[in-house]
Order: structure tokens, then sequence, then C-alpha cells
């Protein structure tokens, strides 16, 4: 039962943070379009989380491992978390202009991605800092990657 809440939490949450920082970041970048950030997480906070729900109920039952309790706790612990973090990023959004609100989004999304990596650590019984560090760079190239992207996809097709 533990096994199964550890998976669809750290997945979801993990997912919901580098999937919405990097949408928020690429839609803000082509569009500036504050509709159209909203529809975004909007949508990850539905679509994604549903189906990264699916994807981890059919990789849990693939392992042949587990109970049918297991794999449904995992899915649904998967599209929970996933749902609830990733409208959080809405709440900046909502409230503040859109260039604050992407800036407090990425803060909000390091700072729940580097507690959990802390706790990943301190579990594993490593290096925190080293976990940490990998961890939020890898959130760093997808925030530049998606940041460049959007300037190109607007730029190309606008």
């Amino acid at each position: 039962m533990k096994h199964s809440i550890q998976v669809g939490f750290s997945f979801g949450l993990t997912s919901a943070i580098i999937t919405s920082i990097g949408l928020i970041v690429g839609l803000h970048a082509s569009t500036n379009s504050e509709l159209a950030v909203i529809g975004g997480i909007i949508t990850i906070a539905v679509a994604d989380a549903l189906s990264d729900a699916l994807g981890i109920h059919i990789s849990e039952e693939f392992e042949n491992v587990h109970t049918p309790k297991e794999v449904w706790i995992a899915t649904i612990s998967t599209f929970l978390t996933k749902f609830v973090v990733a409208a959080s990023f809405l709440a900046p959004i909502l409230l503040l202009s859109l260039g604050t609100a992407v800036i407090i989004c990425i803060i909000w999304g390091m700072l729940l991605l580097g507690i959990f990596s802390w706790f990943i650590g301190k579990a594993q019984g490593t290096n925190k800092w080293s976990v940490i560090t990998e961890h939020l760079t890898i959130a760093v190239v997808v925030i530049l990657l998606t940041h460049y992207l959007g300037i190109w996809i607007e730029h190309t097709f606008s």
C-alpha cells in the first residue's frame, strides 16, 4: 500500500511540476496570452493527469507483482497529486500580471521540487544537495528549452 502511494505521489508531483512549468514558460514566450496559459494549466490538470494515471496503472499492472487494489491506489494517487499540484499553478496566473505570475510559478515549482528532492535524498541516505542539484538542473533545462522553443514558435508562426 505504501509503495503504491509513493509511486503515485512521486510521479504525479514531479510530472505536474515539470509539465506545468514547461507549458507556462513556453506558452508565455510564444503567445503572451493569459487565456492560453490558463487553458494549458487546466488541460494539464485534467487530461495529462488522467493520461499519467493511466500510464502508472498500466506500468504497475505490467510489473505483475501488485494486487489490483495497489494498482488502483497508485493510479488514483497519481491523478490526485498531478491534478492538485498542476492546479496550484493557476493561483499566480489568476491573481498577478502574467509576467510576474510566470516568475512566481517558476519559483513555486522549483521550491516544491527542491523540497521533494531533499526528502528523496534523506530517504535514500545520500547527499541531499546532490539530489536537489540534479533535479533542479533538469528543471532549469526544461525552463530554458521551453522558453526558447516558445520564442521560436512565436517568430516562426506569427
